[in-house]
This record gives C-alpha cells, structure tokens and sequence, in this order.
C-alpha cells in the first residue's frame, strides 16, 4: 500500500507550495498525488517531479491522503524527504 510510505516517512512535506519547494531543493525522494485533486494544482508538479527524476505516486482520493498524513483535511500532494 503506498500510503505507508507516507506514514512512516521521517520528514514529509504537505500542500503544493511545500511539496514543489522539496522538489527544488532536490530533497524529495517520492511524490504523492491525489487523483481527485484539481489538475490546474497536480500537473505543474508532477511535470517538475519528472524534470528532477522524482518518482510519482498516485493515491485514490485527497482525504486518503490527508489522512495518511495525519491532517483532518484532504491533500493534493505530499512529498516524501530523502533520508538524511
């Protein structure tokens, strides 16, 4: 199940904004986004996950999501940090 991933990760980066700031950092290591999120919101990010080489991993609904990452609300992307 991927969203174990997302639960057991050490360091975890919720919401565009953050996400796409982990990815230009080169410190994620695998992006996680919601199928029902809004396209305007996933396409940007995960057209830069594949410009830098980060894997991308798509999950059900924002709500599985959210609550993967242990938030009451849904999101659209979560990124994973590399292990320091």
């Amino acid at each position: 199940m991927p969203l174990d991933k997302v639960k057991q990760a050490g360091k975890l980066s919720v919401g565009t904004k953050q996400a796409t700031r982990m990815v230009e950092l080169g410190k994620a290591s695998e992006m996680f986004v919601a199928k029902d999120a809004d396209p305007r919101i996933t396409t940007k990010i995960v057209n830069l996950c594949r410009k830098c080489g980060v894997k991308v991993t798509y999950v059900d609904s924002m709500k599985q999501l959210g609550k993967a990452c242990g938030i009451e609300v849904g999101a659209a992307v979560a990124a994973v940090a590399n292990e320091e």
